[in-house]
């Protein structure tokens, strides 16, 4: 096993130690009920810590906290779609009057790979150019973070909490990398310090209680673990036999 990699699932005992951390954090800042790995509702997304603090006579209020133990992992998840669409709007217009240029200048890069000269696609690549290989890459790279790295901007816009925390060590916190309206937890000797407060958001009652739920899932899941049981093989099979004992009665 690799040094510094824990054996659940190849976590890191960095990233171990941040969850910990914002486990500890988000109890003694009045989060009662907290729970590690906790499946949001409306996403298949996983939290590393989930929180709710319960308020006197209401539904109370959530928070969810992702940590984060490396610059590219934070990047990853970080992409914001409306600049990253006008970033990949301004490639396409590009690539299309590189490509007009291109057909100009090599009129033999059709493939001949259809019935119909008029549909044959032309092989750019073939050419070399570097500023067209170097267009795709960047039209691929914009491509891939719109579609799959906005974890931190879909979390907020589908209200899956009131409030969202990145949790970091410290030589990795940077200003410009906390995501946009997150509050940013920052390690340092054991501790985490509260150096970006996050932007408050109203998610719907029947949100925040499922939160809870999911919450109250996932403690129960990690107390199972901690216990040795098997779901499959012992808990459920136990409950079906008391419900059919009770039918009988």
């Amino acid at each position: 096993m690799a040094a510094g990699v824990t054996s659940r699932h190849g976590e890191t005992t960095q990233h171990a130690r941040l969850k910990q951390l914002a486990f500890i954090w988000a109890q003694t800042h009045g989060f009662s009920a907290c729970a590690m790995e906790v499946i949001l509702p409306r996403f298949r997304y996983r939290a590393d810590v989930a929180g709710y603090r319960s308020v006197p006579k209401q539904i109370g209020s959530t928070a969810v906290f992702e940590c984060k133990q490396a610059l590219c992992d934070l990047r990853r998840d970080n992409c914001h779609s409306e600049s990253a669409r006008r970033r990949l709007e301004a490639i396409c217009n590009r690539r299309q009057v590189l490509e007009a240029r291109l057909r100009t200048h090599y009129p033999n890069l059709h493939n001949g790979d259809s019935l119909f000269p008029e549909f044959d696609s032309e092989n750019f690549s073939a050419i070399g150019h570097r500023g067209y290989a170097r267009l795709l890459r960047e039209l691929r790279t914009l491509q891939n973070r719109l579609y799959d790295c906005t974890k931190f901007e879909k979390l907020i816009r589908y209200r899956c909490a009131n409030l969202f925390f990145i949790v970091l060590p410290e030589q990795l916190f940077r200003e410009s990398e906390v995501p946009v309206d997150w509050g940013a937890l920052v390690e340092s000797n054991g501790t985490l310090t509260l150096v970006r407060k996050p932007i408050w958001h109203d998610a719907t009652a029947p949100n925040r209680l499922h939160v809870l739920h999911r919450i109250a899932v996932a403690g129960t899941r990690n107390s199972n673990r901690e216990l040795s049981l098997d779901w499959h093989e012992q808990i459920v099979p136990g409950h079906f036999f008391r419900l059919r004992q009770a039918e009988q009665k």
